[in-house]
């Protein structure tokens, strides 16, 4: 028990060390150590290996927690020796915990995972909940920093669940805002309850120091959904909490909350006020992103001032801080050039637009062409208020020339594109039509043949065999099916009726089956032979997919006839099916292309259970 509770100040203490990735909020009171004293004990007195274990335990918490990380590196590299001689998975997983969280407050992540992987596996076999808790969440803080939030997010539950397990409200408090946060990046309306959740266990802790973080995060969510007063409230809350703690970043990015506030309130000088408050505490944070976004604030708020030197400067000492993030890399490159177009200096000012439009390009920001325009549409009003002198006009033309003819290109290339495209579909039409009149000639030389040639002569086989013996009678009968056989054939290669019309081929096709019903409404004339046999085949193959597929008790087939299109409507109240299932079968695709030739539509409508109908419209041509 003695060694539980010894085992969970030290975990909470690494907590603060966490804030470094996610900045995690405990009571840190149970580190009142000096690590130079912790360092003396360890080199004058002698110690067990099992006491010197415990000791560099201490010492690597300490040296984190005052963010001295190649110290804490080296003390936990000399420690883990001495726990494996004492054979303590416990400390030799927090040993490699402090390694990894070091390495990635150094900003080296993938040296980091290899020990934060190893602390876990140690304290799973060591069966230490306390310490699995404590790796868990910090490598779902380190997922957090690399932007993996799924990964992140499986891992703070899961520490969640232990820390529900053992009863460890204080850790359960920092998981949840650690989801909280992760939240506030996937969904936003999910994170308020963890982070309402985390309110509720600080005033029954009494631990008013761990409200701050939930105090922030909410009023960054208020600030997204534009609720100005209850943003200000929380964030005002974080920041007075963060100052009667020392919680330096927090208060640092308190005061740049609460700017950002007031520059989308339009009150500029009052957020100037509050920047200017924040940068010693930035300084004192130690991480130069924090003030990187402090000094792009003012930058931005100089620039909306009209204050161009300002705009410039501060630009340029945020650039300097931190200029890995390719987003802000472009604002602060917009900031500077456009800054220099007022300031008269052309030639920078031509630069550090060049430099812009390749940042924008590198984060493949959809917004580029409209800043660059905007850009250059302020660049020829403001020089022309300050009369240019005659190479700047010359200069200001070369650019304006060099984008017509960029965008003019770009137009060339897509309407080449776009002709070929329209080229290769009226080839693909043109062949389809090609088919479909081949088909036609062809099926019409076939039904003649089989009509005139095979029927005749089978006549003539049944006449002859007539002529000799009644014993034959079962050869006769055979014959008359094979002729009535041919028959059939010849009028499926092409319907005899469809050269009196689509109305009369349609009403002798339905007849044929006892469950479908035609229907005709318009004016009946003839219209493109080519257009008849596809409206003819269409019908006959959705009716017999209706009788062959869906189960119909009832099909409806239906032509409707005016001055400029023909409609075919074939419906049932078959078992219908998923059109996407079989939308790439070769019926379909076959029907499709019909339509296509005669530059018709086709409409699917139809799902599992409800019957299908299929409508297909023709314009008539002239």
């Amino acid at each position: 028990m003695e060694y539980l509770c010894r085992n969970l100040q030290y975990v909470m203490t690494r907590i603060v060390f966490l804030g470094l990735l996610l900045l995690s909020v405990l009571n840190m009171s149970g580190q009142t150590q000096n690590v130079d004293s912790l360092v003396s004990v360890l080199e004058t007195q002698e110690l067990n290996p099992g006491e010197q274990a415990e000791l560099y335990d201490k010492i690597v918490v300490a040296y984190g927690s005052s963010n001295n990380y190649e110290k804490a590196i080296e003390y936990a590299e000399k420690g883990l020796a001495i726990c494996r001689e004492a054979k303590n998975k416990s400390i030799e997983s927090g040993l490699n915990e402090g390694i990894g969280i070091s390495y990635c407050a150094m900003g080296n992540y993938e040296r980091a995972y290899p020990y934060l992987e190893k602390a876990l596996d140690l304290s799973i076999q060591a069966n230490d909940k306390i310490q699995e808790m404590s790796v868990r969440q910090t490598i779902g803080s380190y997922y957090g920093r690399l932007g993996k939030y799924e990964d992140a997010l499986k891992y703070f539950v899961d520490a969640l669940s232990i820390s529900e397990n053992i009863g460890d409200k204080k850790q359960g408090m920092a998981i949840l805002g650690n989801i909280g946060v992760i939240y506030i990046i996937l969904n936003p309306e999910k994170a308020v309850p963890y982070f309402e959740r985390m309110i509720a266990l600080a005033d029954e802790l009494n631990m008013p120091r761990a409200k701050i973080r939930p105090f922030h995060e909410l009023g960054r969510y208020y600030t997204g959904k534009k609720d100005i007063q209850k943003a200000l409230e929380y964030v005002q809350k974080a920041v007075d909490l963060s100052r009667t703690y020392n919680s330096i970043i927090y208060e640092a990015l308190g005061l740049g909350q609460l700017a950002q506030i007031h520059i989308d309130m339009g009150d500029y000088d009052k957020a100037l006020e509050y920047l200017a408050e924040s940068m010693p505490v930035c300084e004192k944070t130690n991480d130069p992103s924090i003030l990187a976004n402090s000094w792009k604030l003012m930058s931005d708020i100089y620039l909306k001032q009209e204050q161009y030197n300002e705009c410039e400067q501060a630009a340029y000492k945020s650039w300097q801080l931190d200029s890995t993030d390719l987003a802000t890399k472009s604002e602060l490159l917009f900031n500077i050039a456009y800054s220099d177009i007022f300031l008269g200096d052309n030639e920078k000012a031509a630069a550090y637009l060049t430099a812009y439009k390749k940042a924008m390009e590198e984060t493949s920001d959809k917004n580029f062409h409209e800043a660059l325009t905007d850009t250059e549409a302020k660049y020829e009003t403001e020089k022309k208020e300050l009369r240019i002198t005659s190479l700047e006009k010359e200069r200001q033309l070369y650019v304006y020339l060099s984008i017509a003819g960029v965008l003019f290109a770009i137009a060339l290339g897509i309407a080449l594109r776009q002709k070929i495209k329209n080229t290769q579909k009226e080839k693909q039409l043109i062949a389809t039509r090609s088919v479909l009149e081949g088909e036609m000639k062809e099926r019409t030389r076939l039904a003649q043949d089989l009509h005139d040639r095979l029927s005749g002569n089978l006549l003539a086989v049944k006449i002859e065999l007539g002529n000799h013996a009644e014993t034959l009678q079962n050869v006769r009968d055979k014959l008359d099916n094979c002729a009535k056989d041919i028959r059939n054939a010849a009028h499926d290669l092409m319907p005899a009726s469809l050269q009196f019309g689509l109305k009369v081929a349609l009403e002798d096709f339905a007849a044929q089956f006892p469950n479908v019903r035609f229907h005709f409404f318009g004016e009946e004339k003839r219209i493109d032979r080519r257009m008849e046999f596809v409206v003819y085949c269409c019908a006959c193959e959705l009716v017999n997919n209706s009788i062959k597929h869906s189960g119909a008790k009832e099909i409806n087939l239906q032509l409707v006839q005016d001055e400029k299109h023909v409609t075919l409507t074939v419906s049932d109240d078959g078992d219908g099916f998923d059109e996407k299932a079989v939308s790439k079968g070769f019926g379909l695709k076959s029907l499709r292309d019909r339509v296509a030739s005669c530059n018709g539509k086709m409409d699917i409508s139809t799902s599992p259970g409800k019957g299908t109908e299929t409508t297909i419209e023709l314009k008539v041509e002239d």
